[in-house]
């Protein structure tokens, strides 16, 4: 086996990693994250599952609500989208039958005048099989009703498209890899400072008025960020997304936890970070991870560069320990917002935040891989829990590793490493 991201896990095996993180920081590490929640009733491992379950919808697309909640507006908003576009083919079909079938009628008309009447008995236009079939009395109806018919068509989607009407509910673990679980407005607003702003000085300094574009997010329509906008605008409008998360991005259950390992150095402070993002939720850990990407992107600029034609370009300097210090508190957030304590912060903790955000900014490509133990580790828990699917994980890593998979140094065909697994 070799190292493999995390967001290459299936849904089942990150469950399963989550398990083995917490035990392992439990009893090697961190004893006092078996501590319970506010009423003493919710451990930490139940607090974490609660963010993925069904909570009170909420009328804001994006900001101030659980990022559960944000993501699967994304998804029925692509699936409305995919909906209407489907429609549009319809609707062009539609046109296209009515044209074709005036241009027979006319040519029908000129040659033969006699055969009109069985022309205009019955129309049926039938559309792809998976849209089903569409009829009308005659094409004069159709003909009369087409601006009606394509206006309704363009408005209707399924039912279906309702995220509340897959939430909540009980279902299997998924034995693939899950979707990449990143906001639209996360993705966006990176993608824009990386494209426009990275050798923007001081970008996420100067606070804009962002509230047409937040506005806009909010009423959950597809905004699309380019030239136009300002660096500034954007960056402010990513860190107050991130501040309003009512569950922040790293949950607050964990904030001593990734506060303690500022006090560790080298190897061990690296291992504690790695198991403790693995106990993420899938959509808290795939975004964390894409902004850790971000900003690892927009340090790299910080310091002038000389371009080919022996020209100075300016650096923005954005350094790793200034967008640590800028990102970190909305990243690790103690109180949620609008708490009487929301924003205050002694010097040890901001200083903690600091070193820490550094930690994963410098090291995320590293920290969000899995190595070849953890796996192993993986597949022996569930091959106590679920033994019937090793069989099937196997054979998806053994048609990626080229036949065989290497665990405890050897090579082994994977039927014989389910043995393996079973007498171990």
């Amino acid at each position: 086996m070799q190292p493999v991201p995390l967001h290459s896990l299936s849904e089942l095996e990150r469950a399963s990693l989550q398990e083995i993180a917490l035990y392992q920081l439990q009893e090697k590490l961190f004893s006092f994250l078996l501590i319970a929640g506010p009423k003493g009733s919710k451990s930490i491992r139940q607090k974490l599952e609660s963010f993925s379950k069904e909570k009170k919808d909420c009328s804001p697309q994006t900001f101030g609500i659980p990022l559960f909640q944000v993501i699967a507006n994304d998804r029925a908003y692509k699936q409305l989208q995919e909906e209407v576009k489907k429609s549009r083919r319809l609707c062009l079909e539609v046109e296209a039958t009515v044209t074709r079938f005036r241009a027979e009628r006319q040519k029908s008309n000129d040659s033969v005048l006699g055969h009109c009447g069985v022309v205009s008995a019955t129309l049926q236009i039938t559309s792809a099989p998976s849209q089903g079939a569409m009829s009308v009395d005659s094409i004069t109806d159709l003909s009369d009703n087409t601006s009606k018919l394509l206006e309704a068509l363009q408005l209707s989607h399924p039912h279906e498209l309702d995220p509340r009407r897959t939430l909540g509910k009980k279902k299997m673990l998924s034995l693939n890899p899950i979707t990449w679980q990143v906001p639209r407005i996360v993705e966006r607003c990176c993608k824009h400072i990386e494209t426009h702003g990275k050798y923007t000085v001081a970008f996420v300094l100067l606070l804009s008025s962002i509230f047409k574009l937040r506005e806009e997010f909010d009423r959950g329509l597809d905004v699309f960020l380019d030239e136009h906008q300002s660096v500034h605008d954007v960056a402010a409008l990513l860190k107050e997304f991130l501040r309003d998360m009512p569950d922040s991005l790293i949950p607050r259950e964990l904030y001593a936890a990734f506060l303690s390992t500022a006090s560790m150095e080298g190897p061990v402070q690296l291992a504690t970070l790695q198991l403790l993002l693995f106990l993420l939720p899938p959509c808290h850990s795939d975004t964390l991870h894409r902004l850790l990407q971000f900003l690892s992107k927009v340090a790299r600029h910080a310091e002038s560069s000389w371009g080919p034609d022996g020209q100075e370009i300016p650096g923005n300097k954005m350094t790793v320990s200034n967008l640590a210090t800028i990102f970190g508190p909305n990243i690790l957030q103690k109180e949620k917002p609008g708490e009487k304590d929301a924003g205050a912060m002694n010097f040890e903790d901001s200083s903690a935040i600091i070193l820490v955000l550094q930690r994963l900014i410098e090291y995320y490509q590293t920290l969000f891989m899995v190595s070849p133990e953890m796996q192993l580790d993986i597949l022996r828990r569930l091959f106590q829990t679920d033994p019937d699917v090793i069989d099937y994980l196997l054979r998806r890593k053994h048609g990626a590793a080229g036949g065989h998979l290497t665990a405890w140094g050897q090579s082994f065909p994977a039927a014989t490493l389910t043995t393996l697994l079973a007498s171990d």
